[in-house]
């Protein structure tokens, strides 16, 4: 009975940080209408935050309370309202997710850069060894302070949002805006009093959390998981709720602790389920869940679009894929090429996403488990390097995908995502880290040692077994993948994924069946997935859990994000930047700065959320695929600088310079062409009115209209004359 007592109080005590983080939670998305994934990373950076001015630069516990909890906290939650969250008006459910995962990405890697990972670093508790007896078990006084400043969160926070004017405010200004404005609300100051306080609350569970956890980024982070939970099981809106989850939660975490250990035939398979409890319960939530409404259209995805691709365009990128590796192979050096063969399977994981998040929009955050699973099943269906194991991948893949969709059916927007990041939380803690066992007289295990050797494949007449012959060979697998996209894209189950995207409530009106148009998408997405899990894996010949976690895939769909969520070319954007060594071999003292940079341009998703290439770059390429002349001069001039560096005549830089320069030509001369062709078009003398002799430069010609221009044009178009219309303007 005292053992139960005890670790009943420990899990109130850890469901008491619980609850404060929920609690923050809760009033951000409540009262701003963002769900702030980044909320465990603002917690983590405040706890590193706190440990270096009380241990490295010895200030008073209470001087780096006040500097962190009443100082740096708030000040970052009125920086992020003003700078980030106040611009996301207008864009969808799915772009403000992507901004908050961009700012936990920012987060987690500026820690790194700051603070070494390799050097140990401990908090202690506070009121260290002082305990009060209760029933005979000794309570920290850590514990009881941790479990009386959750229960005055819970309450202040239930009062600020129901009994007072500002709080009332709050919740108006999310569900109407406008009116909120002409009923004298103030929403900026309603916003920046939120963020304030809820990222208040987030470095003080950071602080209070450390002591029980390493003082490491991604323990610290993860907290956050937890408390998904309990602000699920309050529907995200209810703060008594919220509190009581986030005690059961905490809990059912100490009872695993203490009890799952005690059966001895099952703790070697349920030891990694103990830190799954919480992802457990919120999956259990989720699925408990009402079934959301579908949705109707929303103004907001008027900034949105998803560019139709032509066959020429996406046969023509396909190609130059493949020829670019070629080039590639022929002059990376063996380390650099060696190092870059994984980017096509990273590439192929990020063209899974385009179907799934970038026509359907079902925010998915486990791609990249479905690429484990992928690896895996190659490794242990191809052991003698049996390509037919990568058709196994893209089964087995497809058909765990289905029944992750299963709760899709249900769910929607952020709660999907919640939903996906549950399952890939769970397969990093828990299913990964399985230790062999034997069933129908065969061993099992899924990762052999904590690693699995992966053999390349053994393809007929073709060996690439080679560095240089598999980097062509994943170009290739990357091109013809990128052509699948471009049919869904083209074809009638594209028309529906887009549809669904929409208006789901359309869909069912006109009699669209969208739950098997749900299904459809996941099990292609994570059949594309587990097709590039298995080749990542060939090329890095062995692979490890680590190799898929949950913050890992954050990256992969931020770099599609920030490139163009709809953009093939935005997934080869993805593999050269979290792939190849490019990075460091630029700045090899920076380890992360790639995470930041991605997130640092996540961030800026709200001013343009379509991504660059889809927005900028790709339709510069318009022109040129109207040229067939034009675009057949530019590749041979980039084939004939690629034959001058085969013959030793120009150096690699000068290479990569020519065929820059033939590249951009082909843009600019098209262009070009297509310019002066509306130039003369619209200002041949037979097209000018009569007395019109110029046009507005932005149609091509540098003199602006004149007075006459103007009059010459109202002639034409039966118009009364401006003068008139101001006398008559002026005479009434």
């Amino acid at each position: 009975m005292q053992e139960f007592i005890t670790f009943t109080i420990i899990g109130l005590a850890t469901g008491g940080i619980y609850a404060i983080t929920a609690g923050g939670l809760t009033l951000t998305y409540t009262t701003t209408g963002i769900f702030n994934f980044a909320h465990g990373a603002t917690g983590m950076f405040a706890a590193f935050l706190y440990w270096q001015m009380h241990y490295g630069w010895h200030w008073p516990i209470w001087l780096a309370l006040v500097a962190c909890l009443l100082v740096f906290a708030p000040l970052f939650g009125v920086l992020l309202h003003l700078v980030i969250m106040r611009r996301l008006e207008g864009t969808s459910a799915a772009t403000k997710l992507m901004v908050t995962v961009a700012i936990l990405l920012s987060l987690v890697a500026s820690v790194l850069w700051i603070w070494d990972p390799n050097v140990n670093r401990t908090a202690q508790p506070f009121f260290r060894g002082k305990v009060l007896e209760v029933g005979g078990v000794n309570v920290p006084y850590s514990d009881i302070t941790t479990l009386a400043v959750a229960l005055a969160v819970a309450v202040g926070l239930w009062v600020l949002l129901t009994r007072t004017r500002i709080g009332i405010a709050m919740r108006a200004t999310v569900d109407d805006r406008s009116l909120a404005q002409l009923n004298g609300a103030r929403p900026e100051i309603a916003g920046m009093l939120a963020w304030a306080i809820g990222t208040s609350l987030a470095a003080l569970a950071g602080i209070l959390v450390a002591p029980k956890l390493s003082l490491s980024p991604l323990p610290l982070t993860l907290l956050i998981v937890n408390a998904y939970a309990a602000a699920v099981i309050g529907r995200l809106k209810s703060l008594p709720m919220t509190f009581l989850g986030a005690m059961l939660i905490g809990v059912a975490g100490a009872y695993a602790t203490n009890y799952i250990p005690k059966w001895k035939e099952g703790y070697p398979y349920l030891s990694g389920f103990t830190p799954t409890v919480p992802v457990a319960v919120l999956f259990v939530a989720l699925l408990l869940m009402p079934q959301t409404q579908l949705r109707g259209h929303s103004s907001s995805r008027t900034r949105e679009f998803s560019r139709k691709p032509t066959w020429p365009g996406g046969l023509m990128f396909a190609a130059a894929v493949v020829f670019g590796a070629f080039v590639a192979s022929r002059t990376l050096s063996p380390t650099d090429l060696f190092s870059s063969t994984k980017m096509w399977g990273l590439g192929i994981i990020a063209l899974s996403m385009i179907p799934l998040i970038g026509y359907s929009g079902q925010l998915s955050l486990c791609q990249l488990s479905f690429a484990g699973i992928g690896a895996i099943t190659v490794a242990h269906l191809g052991d003698g390097g049996e390509p037919i194991a990568l058709l196994w991948a893209a089964m087995i893949c497809a058909v765990i995908g289905a029944i992750i969709a299963l709760p899709a059916l249900r769910l929607s927007g952020i709660y999907l995502a919640l939903g996906t990041a549950a399952f890939a939380v769970a397969l990093d803690r828990w299913i990964f880290q399985l230790p062999k066992w034997n069933w129908g007289g065969h061993t099992y295990q899924v990762f052999k040692s904590g690693t699995l050797p992966i053999k390349r494949f053994d393809l007929p007449w073709v060996d690439i077994n080679s560095d240089r012959a598999y980097f062509v060979f994943g170009a290739v697998c990357f091109a013809l993948v990128s052509l699948v996209v471009v049919a869904i894209r083209r074809g009638e189950f594209g028309k529906r994924l887009l549809a669904l995207k929409d208006s789901p409530a359309a869909c069912a009106t006109l009699g669209m069946n969208h739950k098997l148009t749900t299904l459809s998408v996941f099990a292609t997405s994570a059949a594309i997935a587990g097709i590039g899990g298995g080749i990542y894996g060939g090329a890095v010949r062995s692979v490890s859990s680590t190799n898929f976690e949950f913050f890992t895939g954050l990256s992969i769909l931020m770099s599609m994000v920030i490139a163009g969520l709809t953009s093939p070319g935005a997934a080869l954007f993805g593999g050269i930047l979290l792939g190849t060594p490019l990075m460091t071999n630029l700045f090899p003292d920076w380890a992360q700065l790639t995470t930041i940079l991605i997130g640092l341009n996540g961030i800026a998703l709200g001013r343009n959320p379509n991504g660059f290439i889809a927005a900028q770059i790709r339709p510069k390429w318009d022109p040129a695929l109207k040229h067939p002349a034009v675009m057949g001069t530019g590749i041979a001039g980039v084939v004939v600088v690629f034959l001058l560096r085969e013959g030793d005549i120009i150096g690699n830089w000068s290479m990569v310079i020519g065929m820059f320069i033939a590249v951009a030509l082909i843009s600019s001369v098209s262009r070009g062409i297509d310019s002066r062709k509306a130039g003369k078009t619209l200002t041949g003398a037979n097209d000018l009115p009569e007395g019109m002799t110029a046009v507005p430069e932005k149609l091509g010609v540098s003199q602006p209209f004149t007075p006459a221009d103007i009059e010459a044009l109202d002639r034409t178009l039966g118009l009364p004359p401006v003068t008139a219309l101001a006398g008559g303007r002026h005479g009434a």
